[in-house]
């Protein structure tokens, strides 16, 4: 729930964004601007950081202890601080050769390319205090504190919205107010965290012991972890500099394609990935293999009972959702079929990057780093060649699906390989379940389409009309296919239902206490 506060806070994120500023010259130098500091969040914090500290921090506070763990987040902290500094410098310093590298397409563009220099300097700070937030989110999730982490995004978005909606009018260059909403972001975010980590004992104090076996452990996983574990936005960078090359607007449109993709990835797939880390790295130190299986196999099914219909409805809805939610001020209705098309080819990919999320953190747990740097080398290339080839016929559209056949790629060969490691993964009923959901993905796409139709989506209408429509649509399919599910009798339907209902059931009762003073 506090994920999909933050996926939500996005999305009006981006609305405000399309309205304000559009899809054209300055968007697309602000999304690949961007792109730099959000790379390096994505792959070197969240990425290979998370894989590389949770399975090591596990092992520490299962074996040595809470003291020595807390040690150990002092000398990770300490270590992170001075090498975050460094990059942070670095990464101003080089800006200018960095933002032609991925948006050399720009060059023909007066003002292009210095522009997306300029935003980039000012937003580069992002990655010091967010890659923190990722290291005290990793020492939060073993200690079993979830939501103050998955709640700190929203406080970049919010950032991003009052800097869009208050600073962007009062300045002669308005783009540049984004920039420094983000920055305002990642230093709330980082404040956030410190009273909790406080809470759970804790603290800052530096502590210069980098020859620690635990941080040296870390360092060894995190270093060829950079690239194995970000695969997805090292592709994303990728199909933004081939996009630079392409008509004015296309790294835009990729980008609000990308981004209601990942809406539902972000809503469900990032944090099942965040929960599950945990629990299989103690099945790991405790050479519990057969738990180990037993909580992939059902992270596994669970992706694949919640992504297929996800996809299924970001391909009918996409022209809805951008309709009702973008086309208004500088978003104009080419745009939204234009996002719209984005978005279709993204969609298939949905799937397969929420198995690779799950299956590479798997790798770590078992402290095995090399098999998927080996497997992103081929990803890449694959995505590299789709990009060139397709993009010539499809433009833009073209780039998206090339980014879909290489999540593919890496899914199947990932499973593949760890299905090999651990001797079977215990799949064999995938295809019993796929023959359950087809029904009511069939029931689905009929029912959504035929209400989506009864509105001319590319043309303006009345919002809260069309709101309601496309609520009762997303309310309608997923009714139809959850009942599909329960009365075909996928148990792992059954099993989450009763989970949530537990949960949720402890948390009332245990609230009713709190109040009663028991």
């Amino acid at each position: 729930m506090a994920t999909m506060t933050s996926r939500v806070a996005g999305l009006v994120r981006d609305m405000v964004v399309a309205a304000v500023f559009g899809a054209g010259l300055v968007t697309d130098a602000f999304f690949v601007a961007f792109t730099i500091p959000n790379l390096l969040r994505r792959f070197f914090a969240e990425g290979s950081l998370t894989a590389a500290f949770v399975p090591t921090f596990t092992d520490v506070l299962q074996q040595e202890g809470t003291d020595e763990a807390r040690r150990v987040v002092r000398i990770c902290w300490t270590l992170l601080l001075l090498v975050l500094a460094g990059v942070t410098l670095v990464g101003i310093l080089s800006s200018p050769w960095l933002v032609k590298l991925i948006g050399y397409g720009f060059s023909g563009s007066a003002g292009k390319l210095a522009l997306t220099d300029l935003l980039n300097r000012l937003m580069f700070p992002y990655i010091f205090f967010v890659s923190l937030v990722a290291l005290f989110a990793g020492v939060l999730n073993v200690s079993g504190h979830f939501l103050v982490p998955a709640l700190s995004p929203v406080m970049l978005n919010l950032a991003m919205i009052g800097s869009a909606l208050v600073l962007a009018p009062r300045m002669e260059q308005p783009i540049i107010a984004l920039a420094c909403g983000v920055l305002i972001g990642g230093v709330v975010q980082f404040a956030m965290q410190i009273p909790v980590l406080y809470r759970f004992g804790y603290d800052l104090r530096l502590d210069f012991n980098f020859r620690h076996t635990a941080v040296v452990r870390v360092a060894k996983l995190m270093v060829p972890g950079i690239l194995g574990v970000a695969i997805y936005q090292i592709n994303v960078v990728v199909t933004r500099l081939l996009a630079s090359f392409l008509q004015e607007g296309s790294v835009s449109w990729l980008y609000y394609g990308q981004r209601l993709f990942e809406f539902p990835q972000g809503v469900f797939i990032v944090s099942l990935a965040q929960a599950v880390l945990p629990a299989m790295s103690r099945q790991a130190a405790a050479e519990d293999m057969d738990g180990f299986r037993e909580s992939l196999r059902f992270a596994l099914v669970l992706i694949l009972l919640v992504t297929i219909p996800a996809t299924l409805g970001l391909i009918l809805c996409n022209q809805a959702v951008y309709s009702l939610f973008f086309m208004r001020g500088s978003f104009s209705s080419f745009d939204v079929s234009q996002a719209g098309l984005a978005l279709a080819w993204y969609a298939p990919a949905l799937l397969f990057v929420g198995i690779s999320r799950v299956v590479v953190p798997s790798f770590y747990a078992m402290k095995d780093t090399r098999t998927p740097v080996l497997v992103s080398f081929w990803t890449l290339l694959v995505n590299v060649v789709a990009g060139l080839l397709l993009m010539q016929s499809m433009g833009h559209a073209g780039l998206a699906l090339a980014l879909t056949i290489a999540s593919v790629f890496n899914a199947v060969v990932l499973t593949l390989l760890l299905s090999r490691r651990l001797g079977t993964l215990h799949l064999s009923e995938i295809p019993r379940i796929l023959l359950r959901m087809l029904p009511g993905l069939c029931l689905m796409a009929v029912v959504v389409a035929l209400i989506l139709a009864q509105v001319d989506w590319l043309t303006p209408g009345p919002f809260v009309t069309r709101f309601v429509l496309l609520g009762f649509a997303v309310l309608s399919g997923c009714l139809v296919y959850a009942a599909s599910l329960w009365l075909l009798g996928v148990k792992e339907m059954q099993e989450a239902w009763a989970m949530l209902a537990k949960k949720l059931f402890r948390r009332v009762t245990n609230d009713r206490r709190d109040a009663h003073g028991e």
